[in-house]
């Protein structure tokens, strides 16, 4: 079967971010430059050199799970499940009249149960082994997002979750898109969620020398572009898109957010955790993604990067950018900003919060802004960035990248839907 026989939209959005719970929070706090990073208050920042983070505070308070339950599951799980409920919401879809074994789920995490193994490690160390909950397993696993949210909807059909770091959800979308393209499910919750903000958590990107440490202003942190960054911030949460077959959405009369039209994905092949520097893989997947949707390179408007703040991967990813769609000298009607820089990086979440980024660019004709760039890095490539104030403009075509330590890069092209 060709894999272009069958066309995939987006038919709900849900999110849990550092600005709270829901989509109409997240887009409002982006549109407005708001930044969600701030001081670390759920673990002790004794000993460590970081702390700040895109928290998710009070989450007691705005979950709506059972508390039964969320004994038995992972802080990313809980978000999983969060922010797959609101896109089910958001989607109208009646779950009673869908073919179970036609309704699937790809949603995965970059770390898993992060939290649950530095509890349970410490409970064997100070307690013994035998102390260790028998739940500790399905609790770490990087799956267990995907197969809680499947019982919860009974969706029998693919079933499964990526790990691909920072491009997790990218590749679940992407993924997802595929799946329905060949016939093999009519509605998919598709996405991606990240609890990473532990002690080990912090520690570890820490050593890596990854992480920002610009403690005393939290909000301006996260930088990306600007010739004073100094790392990324890490955050958490969970982004969930549906993504469900053209037919099936129109035939229940469905909101229709936008298209996906293309998907592109390479390897660096190059370092563990630095990306090729000639930026190379980065433009390959948007190439191949532009190339997948029967578009050219300008017909998208725009782009909402990678864009961590890290020194290496702003370059890289620039340079990419500049080289496959051209810089303001060749296309001066090319828009790009990185969102990160309010609501920070969450990690295997990133590639589905930034995906509804684009829906809503497309459907509300604002482009978010990238905050705290103050003084551009003469080495990144001559783009708009879009720098501190969002714009108003006209989308009906948008790329986002996602790429992960290990060299995956994942791009998605969205378009907006017309008959």
């Amino acid at each position: 079967m060709s894999t272009n026989s069958k066309r995939a939209v987006i038919t709900g959005l849900g999110i849990i971010s550092p600005f709270g719970l829901g989509v109409d929070k997240f887009w409002n706090s982006l549109i407005e430059g708001k930044s969600g990073i701030s001081r670390i208050e759920n673990i002790s920042p004794d000993g460590h050199t970081v702390h700040i983070a895109g928290e998710i505070k009070n989450f007691e308070e705005i979950s709506t799970l059972d508390s039964k339950d969320t004994k038995r599951m992972d802080r990313y799980t809980q978000f999983a499940i969060m922010a797959a409920d609101e896109a089910m919401a958001d989607s109208g879809l009646e779950v009673e009249k869908l073919d179970p074994y036609r309704f699937g789920v790809i949603v995965g995490s970059a770390a898993g149960g992060f939290g649950t193994f530095e509890k349970q490690h410490l409970t064997i160390i100070e307690r013994g082994p035998s102390k260790c909950s028998p739940f500790t397993v399905p609790m770490i696993i990087a799956d267990m997002g995907a197969g809680r949210i499947s019982m919860k909807y009974g969706a029998k059909g693919p079933n499964k979750a990526i790990v691909t770091a920072c491009a997790t959800s990218a590749h679940c979308i992407g993924d997802s898109l595929r799946t329905i393209q060949y016939g093999e499910a009519d509605v998919i919750i598709a996405g991606g969620a990240e609890a990473v903000i532990t002690r080990l958590g912090i520690g570890a990107f820490t050593s890596a020398r990854t992480l920002s440490k610009r403690n005393d202003e939290p909000q301006k942190a996260s930088r990306p572009y600007d010739v004073d960054r100094d790392g990324f911030v890490m955050s958490e949460g969970a982004a969930i898109v549906i993504v469900e077959e053209l037919e099936h959405a129109k035939k229940r009369g469905a909101k229709i957010y936008a298209e996906i039209v293309g998907y592109g994905q390479t390897g660096d092949a190059y370092d563990i955790v630095a990306p090729d520097p000639s930026g190379v893989g980065a433009a390959k997947a948007m190439e191949f993604a532009v190339k997948d949707a029967g578009l050219k390179p300008v017909d998208v408007q725009y782009i909402n990067s990678h864009g961590t703040s890290t020194g290496l991967g702003d370059i890289a990813e620039s340079k990419a950018i500049a080289e496959v769609f051209g810089d303001l000298s060749v296309n001066p009607d090319l828009k790009v900003s990185s969102t990160k820089s309010m609501h920070g990086h969450m990690l295997g979440a990133t590639g589905a919060a930034e995906t509804i980024v684009c829906m809503k660019v497309i459907n509300e004709g604002i482009i978010p802004p990238t905050i705290n760039l103050d003084n551009q890095d003469e080495h990144v490539a001559n783009l708009n960035y879009v720098p501190h104030k969002a714009l108003r403009a006209k989308v009906d075509c948008a790329l986002t990248n996602s790429f992960g330590f290990g060299g995956h890069n994942a791009s998605l092209v969205f378009k907006k839907y017309a008959e």
